[in-house]
């Protein structure tokens, strides 16, 4: 055990984030989000009894967004035509606002296919069990300053 880390945070997590370095990306994906298939080439976590909200606010705790690029946080458009409210995105937004100086500016959205693209490149993906849609999130790691 260990004092001012959050329990959620598994020994495997916080090895990848320790190991992650400036500019390298981490996905928190949803329970739908092929995590398996799209992290081929990364270290796929497992967090099935967790959702997004819980883990994203555990991440960022020690995990500085990248201060290099407009939008270190990402999340995956909803695809045109496809009639889904995203009341999720507003929790994101707070919780990154508690973490992130430049607070919603700093949130990007990336189109579906591309932002599969993008994951594909990731460093790790978190395989969650959150059942709220486009709930995939994408973050940018930065430098620690402190």
């Amino acid at each position: 055990m260990l004092k001012g880390i959050p329990k959620i945070l598994s020994p495997q997590l916080l090895k990848v984030l320790c190991e992650m370095g400036h500019s390298d990306r981490i996905v928190i994906a949803d329970g739908n989000f092929p995590s398996e298939s799209m992290g081929k080439d990364a270290v796929v976590i497992r967090m099935d009894g967790h959702g997004v909200p819980e883990i994203l606010d555990a991440v960022l705790q020690v995990f500085p967004l990248d201060s290099y690029v407009e939008k270190p946080f990402s999340l995956m458009e909803v695809m045109p035509g496809d009639d889904v409210e995203t009341p999720i995105w507003d929790t994101y937004q707070e919780i990154e606002e508690k973490y992130e100086a430049r607070g919603k500016d700093a949130i990007g959205h990336i189109e579906r296919f591309a932002f599969y693209e993008e994951a594909k490149k990731a460093y790790a993906i978190i395989a969650t069990g959150e059942t709220a849609l486009y709930a995939n999130v994408m973050l940018q790691k930065g430098v620690v300053t402190d």
